[in-house]
């Protein structure tokens, strides 16, 4: 993370100056502000590779921090780790479909949070695959242009549902989708996909793809991701 900008959002001051402590620790440049609108403006005026965001916040509040951040296209690329103490599914759930690339609640360990940190930037730093790029993953082999899926060298037959739900897990190894980012994602003409029954293809494609079927995980109360 050498050199990395860090944006540390907070208004409890002991948390800024841990959190502060950690990332610069492992080599961060690290900016502090304590509301939501010193925020927005300092993204803006000096763009971080990366923002820990609390959602208590004076004033805007981090739910409002992030549509922001989101919804200006000069921000909208900078990844967002919430580090918050309300931990309910329904709050993971909101930051996510805002855009936010993690959930940390507190209290937490430093080390853990660093590690969250780590993850998002190198993820952030890879670029990213082309759609029709085949990959290949321990074993696993996904080929959209074939739309071919093979599973230890045996052919795997997907439903059209299934191989873009899969390849859109498989492309981002570690990142969370919620059930409506994925709806949004594999809806096709030619299938209708709910909520629930999200659930019901993610329970197919694992039988189909036998142990390989058990790197996809489930997030509770949010919705799934590939093992990283």
């Amino acid at each position: 993370m050498a050199n990395e900008h860090v944006l540390v959002v907070d208004d409890e001051e002991d948390i800024l100056k841990l959190v502060a402590y950690n990332l610069g620790k492992n080599g961060c440049r690290v900016s502090c502000v304590a509301s939501g609108e010193e925020a927005i403006k300092a993204a803006r005026k000096d763009l971080p590779d990366l923002v820990v965001l609390d959602l208590m916040l004076p004033g805007a509040d981090g739910f409002a921090v992030c549509r922001a951040l989101k919804g200006d296209p000069r921000t909208a690329g900078i990844p967002i780790v919430i580090l918050s103490a309300r931990g309910e599914e329904a709050d993971i759930v909101a930051a996510l479909e805002l855009g936010a690339d993690d959930y940390v609640t507190k209290p937490f360990s430093p080390r853990v949070l660093v590690a969250r940190v780590r993850a998002v930037l190198r993820r952030k730093a890879e670029p990213p695959p082309a759609e029709a790029s085949p990959l290949s993953i321990r074993g696993l082999t996904i080929d959209p242009g074939r739309h071919a899926v093979t599973s230890g060298g045996r052919p795997v037959e997907l439903t059209s549902t299934e191989f873009r739900l899969l390849h859109l897990l498989a492309r981002r190894p570690g990142w969370v989708f919620t059930r409506n980012r994925i709806i949004d994602a594999v809806r096709g003409e030619d299938c209708a996909v709910t909520d629930r029954s999200v659930d019901v293809h993610v329970a197919g494609l694992r039988r189909k793809l036998g142990a390989a079927g058990k790197r996809i995980e489930t997030i509770r109360g949010v919705g799934y991701r590939f093992e990283e």
